[in-house]
């Protein structure tokens, strides 16, 4: 998939699991952070190809980019696999603990999740392409839905920009429309 498709499905699952599970409250700075965190991580295991947005916005992210890449194992290697998902968020927690001073009363809890919903996202995205995910390394199976390659998608071909992202983009409406009221109250919640 495309990150822009990547970025679209991460919104959209964050808000079906807020649909499901609303917190009570949350504070602003929870709320960015949140989305902040959402959007990166739908679009971070793709770190593994030297081209991402990641590497071409640093300067010499190039070199950088294709020795992370050659150590990832490839694209669609140990970044979109279960062991790829555990070690980021093991990272990503990480990461949150040491900031968690600076970060006030932002809900790491809650900021975590909305990084491994966008995580999640991703490989679930890329699941539906021909290439799939190789979700059980070091099994060097590549899990796709479905499961015969011949019905799945190329990424960025007409089936995903014609079809793919306008249904996420419908089923992102749908959802806030539908639990409308929840996020009214939610966005009335924040401190």
């Amino acid at each position: 998939m495309t990150g822009r498709t990547h970025d679209l499905a991460a919104f959209t699952s964050l808000v079906a699991v807020v649909c499901l599970n609303p917190p009570a409250t949350i504070s602003l700075s929870t709320l960015l952070l949140s989305l902040l965190a959402n959007q990166i991580g739908g679009v971070l295991p793709d770190i593994d190809q030297p081209t991402a947005p990641f590497w071409r916005n640093l300067p010499i992210g190039n070199i950088f980019g294709r020795t992370f890449g050659k150590l990832a194992g490839g694209h669609r290697f140990i970044t979109h696999s279960v062991l790829g998902l555990a070690i980021t968020g093991f990272g990503f927690q990480a990461l949150l603990t040491f900031l968690g001073p600076i970060l006030g009363h932002a809900d790491t809890g809650f900021i975590w999740w909305a990084f491994i919903i966008g995580l999640i996202s991703h490989l679930l995205m890329d699941s539906f392409t021909k290439e799939g995910v190789p979700l059980l390394l070091p099994i060097p199976w590549h899990f796709g839905i479905p499961p015969l390659k011949a019905l799945r998608i190329t990424t960025g071909k007409k089936v995903e920009g014609l079809i793919v992202f306008p249904l996420l983009f419908i089923a992102a409406t749908t959802l806030f429309i539908s639990h409308h009221g929840r996020f009214i109250t939610l966005l009335h919640s924040i401190r």
